[in-house]
């Protein structure tokens, strides 16, 4: 087995940071990147419902009114303070933004980053979201496939002509292109019903699990896509699979982090080629997040895989 990528998520949202304070966030970026983190990924919900009630993986980590900063924007400031580490979303609501619009600042973000973007996709859960930007809650999944397929063609093609249900232009130019060939990785998240499988062999690059899903459902699904990758003329090895960590709980209570690092070579076994770790699980604040960033690095190098 070879040692899993890195990813930490950093919260854009709640209370990381007093008002007025969510400059520092590019440092805790920084910080990652110093520590040897491989990813870091940020979050997106545009607008928030008062229904926090309807999440259906726990208990919703903050209040409605709590912020949420725009993701897309949050890592256009990390980009020119970082140099090495990976910049993800995890996820964004792709239907909420129109596809045009994504593709050219996704491209951008690329271009600026230097080539470390990953597009970590979903529709989201939220309904209140589409109503507020008049879009069909209902349509959320055509909205995604389109919508993906609609930044391949314009990361790839000048011009570019696509045609789909809810998604068409031809003869439209975007430019620059990422500064990846052949586009920006789709990391594509959710369960694995026909239609997310036909998305994910089609447009991904690899496969966000939905939350609360078991070690041997992760691997079921690894499974399966790599079936479907192979009957697709795909090559299997290239896929990336994410699988977070699973938190193990001290004797004091609180989040082990020696503990919850010996769920990885489990991980690991059935195909999860990328680990993620939540930081707010072993840093308190952000003071403590250099320090828990570094551990998390160690410890990972550390494992016998």
């Amino acid at each position: 087995m070879s040692t899993p990528t890195l990813t930490v998520g950093l919260a854009n949202f709640g209370a990381t940071f007093a008002s007025g304070e969510w400059g520092r966030f590019p440092d805790l970026a920084r910080a990652a990147d110093d520590a040897g983190v491989d990813r870091i990924v940020v979050v997106d919900h545009v607008v928030m419902g008062p229904h926090t009630e309807n999440y259906q993986w726990g208990k919703f980590p903050v209040p409605p009114d709590a912020p949420w900063l725009e993701p897309l924007t949050v890592l256009s400031a990390v980009a020119p303070v970082t140099s090495r580490v990976r910049l993800a979303t995890g996820i964004l609501i792709a239907p909420l933004r129109p596809a045009a619009l994504l593709a050219k600042q996704i491209a951008t973000l690329d271009q600026i980053s230097g080539g470390r973007v990953d597009l970590g996709v979903g529709t989201g859960w939220q309904r209140e979201e589409y109503d507020a930007e008049g879009l069909s809650f209902a349509q959320r999944g055509q909205l995604l496939t389109d919508t993906l397929a609609a930044c391949r063609v314009l990361w790839r093609d000048t011009p570019a002509n696509f045609s789909s249900p809810t998604v068409s232009f031809r003869e439209i130019y975007l430019e620059p292109k990422p500064l990846q060939p052949g586009g920006v990785p789709l990391w594509i998240a959710g369960t694995l019903h026909n239609r997310n499988m036909e998305r994910v062999v089609r447009l991904g690059d690899a496969w966000i699990p939905i939350m609360g899903e078991t070690i041997d459902g992760i691997g079921a699904g690894v499974r399966r896509i790599r079936d479907a990758l192979v009957a697709a003329h795909r090559d299997p090895a290239s896929f990336q699979v994410q699988a977070p960590l699973r938190i193990a709980m001290g004797d004091n209570g609180r989040p082990d982090l020696a503990r919850s690092m010996e769920s990885v070579p489990e991980l690991v076994a059935v195909g999860a080629t990328d680990v993620h770790v939540t930081l707010r699980a072993f840093a308190r604040d952000v003071e403590d997040a250099p320090k828990a960033m570094g551990e998390l690095r160690r410890r990972l190098d550390d494992l016998a895989l």
